[in-house]
């Protein structure tokens, strides 16, 4: 054995690395420490994530004032055919492009607003997107194609600073499947029926918005074009004038605000990268999906007979109605009416549950976000499949057929009343009722 001079043995020092398929570094968050190469962790996986806004330096003009064409702008997306939710927005939007706001509608909503209700403004904008990943070229997209290739087709133009939902749970659903790419931030108004991802109330709408784009509340924001009501004089020059004291104008109700100070507290909500792959590795659909993929039998009387690989590793034959993989945020969804667990949104997780299995001991189960899974149809099988991705867009699996499943890089950001945490438990026990029962009588 070599010694060192001092006559003992040289110290060998243990290196732990991160490793993403074939590529590894160093590890951040895992440390080697003390002589006897201690494995610590310098803080948690997870944790509160906010944002602030901050002036970019070169879009002020020669005279330090900031330039027009930075200004904020927001798509607006309303529960289809709820006339007073419809009503609501034909009152928001001109004050939000009055502070200035440039509001993005779709098309539908953009003619009711200006035929119903006479909305119509220079800063109101049309917004059009794609719910899928569709090629703009003849090209056939591979399973193995780089991502930059894949994100070319998603790009949105206009892309806005903050979307706006005015409707329920399924509404912020339709918003992640209009950007199948990167998600601007989203601020969910509840106009629905149960409002689990919903915090924020109607009547705060105006205030929440301009607060999430960083201009304070609606009657804070500076409003260069019209003139104070205190600058109009009530009475001629020559009459006495006397003060007085609107009630109604007085500060009897706190003023709406949320977030830590400057800061803006959001959920980082993790998506599914959904891919329907041909025997030959052609692609033939591709979905980001926020709450959950569900492959099952369709209309055939038969059993779904899949056969599921993780990381290519053989993990089961499944034989049952369907299986279902969800994110965080999906299993509180159709995961949970299956007998899936309950996850907290920050957790970075894929669950894997069973649709009524025809098994005893098919159960359900988490993975990490790391891992691909896969499941196909095999040849052998009795019937084909079917596959739906957050309850739409339904295809047919041929035998043969796969489905790859893996964590999305591109997550839906949504903004919080409080803290992730608050507004999700809040929203077990509002919603679910969660574990509610009668308290037992002390002794």
């Amino acid at each position: 054995m070599a010694t060192s001079k001092l006559g003992r043995s040289p110290e060998r020092r243990m290196e732990l690395m991160f490793c993403d398929g074939d590529i590894c570094k160093d590890a951040v968050r895992q440390r080697v420490i003390g002589k006897h190469n201690q494995i610590v962790l310098s803080g948690p996986a997870t944790g509160q994530v906010a944002y602030t806004w901050s002036q970019d330096s070169t879009t002020n003009n020669a005279n330090g004032e900031r330039s027009n064409v930075t200004r904020s702008s927001v798509l607006l997306l309303v529960r289809p055919n709820d006339e007073n939710l419809i009503k609501k927005v034909a009152e928001v939007v001109p004050n939000l492009t009055h502070a200035g706001v440039k509001v993005l509608l779709v098309p539908d909503l953009a003619a009711k607003l200006k035929f119903y209700y006479g909305v119509d403004d220079e800063r109101i904008g049309l917004f059009e997107a794609s719910m899928e990943f569709e090629s703009r070229s003849s090209k056939t997209r591979h399973v193995n194609d780089s991502e930059d290739e894949w994100i070319e087709d998603v790009l949105i133009e206009p892309f806005p600073d903050l979307v706006c939902t005015l409707g329920g749970d399924g509404l912020l659903m339709h918003a992640s499947m209009l950007f199948q790419g990167p998600v601007p931030p989203i601020i969910s108004i509840a106009g629905g029926s149960l409002g689990f991802l919903t915090p924020f109330k109607v009547e705060n709408m105006e205030d929440a918005i301009c607060i999430a784009l960083g201009m304070g509340n609606i009657e804070e924001t500076p409003d260069t074009d019209k003139r104070s009501t205190h600058d109009i004089p009530v009475f001629p020059p020559n009459m006495e004038s006397y003060p007085f004291d609107n009630p109604l104008s007085q500060a009897s109700h706190p003023k709406f605000s949320f977030g830590m100070d400057e800061y803006i507290c959001m959920t980082i909500r993790m998506r599914l990268d959904c891919r329907i792959v041909s025997p030959e590795g052609v692609v033939r659909s591709r979905f980001n999906v926020l709450n959950e993929v569900v492959i099952d039998r369709g209309s055939s009387p038969y059993l779904a007979a899949l056969e599921c690989f993780c990381d290519d590793i053989h993990l089961t034959t499944v034989q049952a109605d369907g299986v279902i993989f969800a994110t965080p945020t999906g299993s509180t969804a159709y995961s949970m009416a299956a007998g899936g667990s309950v996850v907290h949104p920050a957790v970075p997780s894929i669950l894997v549950t069973p649709i009524c299995p025809h098994v005893l001991s098919f159960r359900s189960m988490v993975f990490p976000d790391h891992v691909v899974l896969r499941c196909y149809v095999p040849d052998d099988a009795r019937a084909t499949a079917s596959v739906a991705f957050d309850g739409k867009h339904r295809r047919e699996l041929q035998r043969g057929d796969s489905v790859q499943i893996q964590m999305s890089n591109y997550p839906v950001p949504t903004l919080n009343r409080g803290d992730h945490s608050s507004d999700w438990l809040e929203g077990l026990k509002r919603s679910f009722n969660f574990n509610t029962r009668p308290r037992q009588r002390p002794l």
